[in-house]
Formats: structure tokens, C-alpha cells, sequence
């Protein structure tokens, strides 16, 4: 899996799942449940995990929706 995207921002991790779900691209969003332990202050950041078969299209679809800020750097190794 790779990191897509990290942001604290719940109304783009919704957005990113929407156009992801749309693609047929399968995802996982990490730490969306550490709401618990920060108190739902929204301080921890969620991640979006993608396979690494669909890395490149799921980026592209970002870069093609606007979304190419949000992007985290593609040079890490597979999580």
C-alpha cells in the first residue's frame, strides 16, 4: 500500500473517497477511529492508502481533479 494523502481535513477525505470509489479504485483510510483519543478535535491527521498496482492512476486522478497539492511525495517505500 501507499500513502496518498494525509490531511486532517474530513470533508477531502470524503471528497478523495468519492472520486477513488468512482474510479473503482480500492482504498483505506488509516486513523479516521483516533478521533477517540484526541477527543474529536481533529488534530490527528487521516491517511489514504492506496495498492500499489493503483498508485499511479489514483495520483493521476487527484492530479486531474485539482488535488495535486494534497498529494503526499511518491518516493516512499511501500507501507
Amino acid at each position: 500500500m501507499r500513502e496518498l494523502v494525509r490531511t486532517n481535513d474530513l470533508v477531502l477525505v470524503s471528497a478523495i473517497g468519492a472520486l477513488l470509489d468512482g474510479a473503482g479504485i480500492f482504498y483505506l483510510v488509516l486513523d479516521q477511529n483516533m478521533s477517540v483519543i484526541e477527543g474529536s478535535l481533529g488534530v490527528l491527521p487521516r491517511r489514504i492508502l492506496v495498492n500499489d498496482d493503483d498508485n499511479r492512476a489514483a495520483r493521476q486522478l487527484l492530479i486531474e481533479a485539482g488535488l495535486a497539492h494534497e498529494l503526499r511525495p511518491d518516493d516512499r517505500r511501500p507501507i
